[in-house]
């Protein structure tokens, strides 16, 4: 059985004696006994629960009034009407929070490399990933996935859109895809940090900026930045893409009306991206000697 010597502490390394419990299905095992521990803690202080829940669903809102604030001054906003910007809102905001309730921990990963406590998750017999994961599940968080369903179902109730099979089956392939790719970002990010320790913000720039961005139109932003978002970094299949071919727009640099199907692709690619990156950074890892 391969080894990880963490100074004097003899770890199992995952994915070799130790395959039995590193399999996906131990991960979310793990990651579920985590996260309902931290559940029973949170429901211990229920009013304080509601509070911060209640706080979060306020304070996230903040950016939809904010939008609302600029439609009182102009009809259209790079094209686009208040419930088509609604839509991209709503999927993007929910997708977002449904990846930050899962895997929003990951940016402490930093923090624990720094002091050391990194060390404690490696001698235990379930999967790192899920551990870090799991670590201080926050349930207010639901704060965040209510306001966007709520913006969401707004925009789907006013569009003018004609319906078909396949645009109803988009939102919620839309909001699961999303959720799927924001995922994989926090992930990359956090094995990002095994090398550059400080680098949450890097990691935000990507998740909470990346969800701002997609809250408004693509037309709104240089062809540069939506080809960063589209072929480097694909946050554009979260919501733009699928978005548009609901509203049937025209797509940002000629794209194809096919690509609007691919978010289940590219979810799945991104976490093979993902999954390699973690391993990668997980190796390297080197403990602190605390």
């Amino acid at each position: 059985m391969a080894e990880v010597r963490v100074e004097g502490v003899v770890a199992a390394e995952p994915g070799d004696g130790f395959a039995e419990r590193s399999r996906p299905a131990e991960g979310v095992r793990a990651y579920g006994l985590i996260v309902a521990m931290w559940l029973r803690s949170t429901m211990a202080y229920r009013a304080s629960f509601v509070m911060t829940a209640v706080g979060n669903f306020v304070a996230t809102g903040f950016d939809f009034v904010a939008i609302m604030l600029m439609f009182t001054h102009v009809d259209v906003l790079g094209g686009y009407t208040l419930p088509e910007v609604a839509l991209l809102y709503g999927t993007s905001a929910t997708a977002f929070g449904l990846a930050d309730l899962v895997l929003g921990s990951m940016d402490r990963l930093g923090r624990r490399v720094r002091d050391g406590t990194l060390d404690t998750l490696l001698v235990r017999p379930v999967p790192v990933l899920a551990q870090v994961a799991a670590d201080r599940f926050a349930l207010r968080r639901l704060g965040r996935i209510t306001q966007g369903l709520l913006v969401l179902g707004y925009a789907l109730l006013v569009l003018d859109v004609q319906w078909t099979p396949l645009k109803v089956a988009m939102p919620p392939m839309t909001v699961l895809s999303g959720a799927a790719v924001f995922g994989a970002v926090f992930v990359v990010g956090a094995a990002f940090q095994f090398y550059a320790q400080d680098a949450s913000e890097v990691q935000n720039a990507f998740t909470y900026g990346g969800t701002t961005l997609l809250q408004y139109p693509p037309s709104v932003f240089a062809k540069d930045l939506v080809r960063g978002v589209t072929f480097v970094v694909p946050l554009a299949f979260v919501s733009w893409l699928p978005a548009l071919y609901v509203l049937g727009r025209d797509y940002p640099l000629d794209l194809p009306r096919w690509v609007a199907f691919l978010p289940p692709l590219v979810a799945v690619g991104c976490w093979v991206i993902a999954g390699l990156a973690w391993r990668v950074g997980l190796r390297a890892y080197r403990s602190t000697g605390s």
